[in-house]
């Protein structure tokens, strides 16, 4: 088995952006759960970090959109966004355009997945790695999911994805360590920035770490964008890494509504038991 971690977690640029907004021991609390994830990531000695994100019209538009991609390429360029602003530095992450294409191969067996060997990562990406790979030393193979620009693929194939990830993992020497990041509700770039529904997302939560794939995949996204905002459509990131444990359980480590982040900030494991 070469599927050597699981995980979930939050990329709300706020997180880094914002961050001297927010009460010291409140972030302290976050930065140790997203300390923890690197150190279990780091035990679990991968050869590639894959990390499964949302599109935000960073790489594609409505001209060219992709369910779902996969980046093949040797090195990648991030932040897309001002480092300023986001609060980090502009750098070169380390790829594996092989490994990718073995991978690509292989889910194109289940899933018609898109690929580029060019691609600039955006917060959704970024955000993660500043806190799971800070020195850029580990490969990375991105994939993103539609989140943004409907029609999107329905949740069900979210966790089709996530198995043919599965799949395709095994089928290669390498470990590999994944991770879903999103959010769960917020509505970015919108009058209600800030607002967080966290009955909504503690809910979803309990769907996701008990893997019930009948309730997870019962979501559809009118009910999500009244409850969850169109940010909540991000939820396909987490269902996909449930897809991609065959069923195991999963735990969160951390979460925390914070509206200065405009999300409630999470950081969880999946493959527990």
């Amino acid at each position: 088995m070469s599927l050597v971690f699981a995980g979930v977690c939050s990329h709300a640029p706020g997180i880094t952006g914002r961050a001297d907004r927010v009460e010291p021991d409140r972030l302290d609390r976050l930065h140790a759960a997203y300390g923890r994830m690197r150190e279990a990531i780091e035990a679990a000695e991968p050869d590639a970090l894959l990390v499964v994100g949302a599109e935000h019209f960073a790489n594609f538009f409505m001209n060219n959109m992709p369910a779902y991609c996969i980046g093949m390429a040797d090195s990648f360029e991030g932040p897309i966004e001002d480092p300023e602003w986001l609060a980090i530095p502009r750098a070169t992450i380390p790829g594996n355009a092989d490994l990718a294409r073995r991978l690509i191969e292989r889910v194109l067996r289940d899933v018609d997945v898109a690929y580029a060997e060019e691609w600039k990562f955006d917060h959704g990406i970024m955000v993660p790695l500043h806190f799971l790979t800070p020195r850029y030393d580990l490969p990375v193979i991105p994939a993103n999911i539609n989140c943004q620009g409907p029609p999107l693929t329905p949740v069900h194939r979210s966790y089709a994805f996530g198995e043919a990830l599965r799949r395709a993992c095994d089928a290669v020497p390498e470990r590999i360590a994944l991770i879903g990041t999103g959010g769960i509700s917020h509505w970015p770039a919108t009058p209600d920035s800030g607002k967080i529904n966290e009955d909504w997302d503690r809910a979803f939560l309990d769907r996701l770490t008990a893997n019930d794939r009948d309730a997870l995949l019962s979501y559809n996204d009118a009910e999500t964008y009244r409850d969850g905002g169109q940010g909540g459509f991000e939820i396909r990131t987490f269902i996909a890494v449930a897809g991609a444990v065959d069923g195991a359980k999963g735990e969160i480590w951390h979460y925390d509504p914070v509206p200065d982040f405009a999300v409630g900030c999470t950081v969880g494991v999946m493959g527990t038991g």
